[in-house]
Formats: C-alpha cells, sequence, structure tokens
C-alpha cells in the first residue's frame, strides 16, 4: 500500500506513527522540531487520513505497509516513534526487522492486551465512537460544527470531539463533508487494535534488546500503569520510561516541550 506521508528536514531518518483516528496532520509541530535533526517523515496509516482505505485493519497488514514504506523510501534504519496504536505497529515492526531499527520510541501504550481491563479498557469507547462516526449523515451536514453538535449526543468529552473533527473533511467532487478515517473497518478489526501486540505475540523473541527502546507515558493517562512496568521491562529488559507529569493519552500535543525532551534522551 502507498501511504501518504509528509517530509521534514535532513539528517539520520526518524519515522513517526500515528495513532486511531491520528494522521501525519497531528506531528507537525513535532516533526519539524525533530527535523533539526533528522529527516523526518510522518506517515498516514492505512484506513486514516490521506492513506488509502482497505477492507482489513489488521497489525500485520500495518507492519507490512511499514516495510513497504521503508523499502520504498530507502530506509535501511531508522528511528521509529508511534504514538497508541502506532506505537503497537512500531513494536511489531521493530520485533520483526531488528536490523531496521536505530531506535523504538514510543509513546502512551504498552505491550499489553487491553481487552483484558474489559469494562476498564478502552474498547467500549472507541466502539462509541465508531458506531457513531457510522452513524452520521453526511447529507444533512452544513458545517463541522454540525458534526460537532451530532458527536456531542454521543460522546461527552469535548477533548475527544475535537480531536475527532480534525477527520472531517468536504470532498472536492461532491462538495459533501465526510470522515478522512474508515470507521466502518476500524470497528470490524476493533479487538485487535486495542488487544493486539501484547506479550503472547512476542513470547518466541524474548527478551528484546536488539536496539534501545524508550516508553513516554502521559501520567494522567491510564494506557501505562505503573505495575505495566515489570511487563515492559520483562520484554524490553534495558527500555527507559519517562513520565510527563501533566499529560494525558495526547501528550506530543497537550505537552509538548517535556514531550520533546523526552524524545530527545534518545534522539
Amino acid at each position: 500500500m502507498e501511504l501518504f506521508y509528509r517530509k521534514e528536514g535532513s539528517g539520520s531518518p526518524l519515522v513517526v506513527v500515528h495513532g486511531l483516528y491520528g494522521s501525519s496532520d497531528n506531528w507537525l509541530n513535532i516533526g519539524k522540531r525533530l527535523a533539526e535533526k533528522h529527516t523526518v517523515y510522518m506517515i498516514d496509516q492505512r484506513n486514516h487520513g490521506r492513506s488509502p482505505f482497505a477492507e482489513t485493519h489488521t497489525y500485520d497488514d500495518m507492519r507490512d505497509d511499514l516495510e513497504e514504506f521503508f523499502i520504498k523510501h530507502n530506509i535501511e534504519k531508522a528511528t521509529l516513534l508511534g504514538h497508541s496504536m502506532g506505537g503497537k505497529v512500531a513494536m511489531w515492526f521493530a520485533a520483526d526487522f531488528p536490523e531496521r531499527i536505530e531506535k523504538l520510541v514510543i509513546a502512551d501504550i504498552a505491550p499489553k492486551d487491553y481487552l483484558q481491563l474489559k469494562d476498564e479498557s478502552q474498547f467500549y469507547l472507541h466502539r462509541n465512537i465508531l458506531l457513531a462516526m457510522q452513524e452520521i449523515d453526511f447529507s444533512q451536514v452544513k458545517s463541522r460544527n454540525d458534526v460537532d453538535d451530532f458527536m456531542a449526543e454521543k460522546i461527552d468529552d469535548a477533548r475527544i470531539r475535537q480531536f475527532l473533527l480534525k477527520n472531517v473533511e468536504k470532498n472536492k467532487t461532491s462538495k459533501r463533508y465526510q470522515w478522512r478515517v474508515n470507521a466502518e473497518v476500524l470497528y470490524d478489526y476493533l479487538e485487535e487494535i486495542v488487544g493486539g501486540v501484547n506479550k503472547s505475540w512476542l513470547d518466541d523473541r524474548l527478551p528484546i534488546t536488539a536496539y534501545p527502546v524508550i516508553f513516554i507515558r502521559g501520567l494522567l493517562s491510564k494506557y501505562i500503569q505503573d505495575e505495566d512496568k515489570d511487563l515492559i521491562k520483562e520484554i524490553y529488559p534495558d527500555a527507559n520510561i519517562v513520565d510527563i507529569p501533566n499529560a494525558g493519552h495526547w501528550l506530543h500535543a497537550e505537552s509538548p516541550k517535556e514531550f520533546m525532551k523526552a524524545v530527545m534522551l534518545c534522539c
């Protein structure tokens, strides 16, 4: 699959892999700062942003897309920075292609099965979001505010809605608003997105020490808990874990200066 991407700077390659509902657009500010030292590639993953929509959305798919991207752009070795779902993609790619990894930077996700958290997992939140995205009738939408009004009936958190609204675009041909996210396919593959790339997936590779690894977590987020540190160290015994005190899950947007400091520890 030919992924859409943005490129900034020069120097050693650094590839940014966004999370669920994200895109390269969300990483422009961070990418420009990283571009002072690196050639930064910010990709749109399949079923997101300006990359093609596909009928499947597995971690194997996204790993293979990333491999194809490395080959097409002659990237022999790169630092890989992944956030949330993109962090799991980065871990899965790195496990299969360690020779292509300079450093691995994982933002606010752990290599665990979040479905095991049951009611405390984010599965039901994402299911409700994706159902709401599918239910909206864009033939009745005249502005982004109309989308926000509809989503507000389903999703209380205004910050989440504002993030989702970044995925609304106007079709150049029909002049009708639409999602830049393939909500139907993401809904179908949500269990894998939430549960995949956990310790059982990596058991035959342990311990992983072929490249430096850093995990960055927002202390206002629930994605990496204190008890997850042992799991991380079991898989990546040399990993560094850096905390950002006043940041939630979208730590790169909420605390960009602190996030950059954490990234620069290894990059």
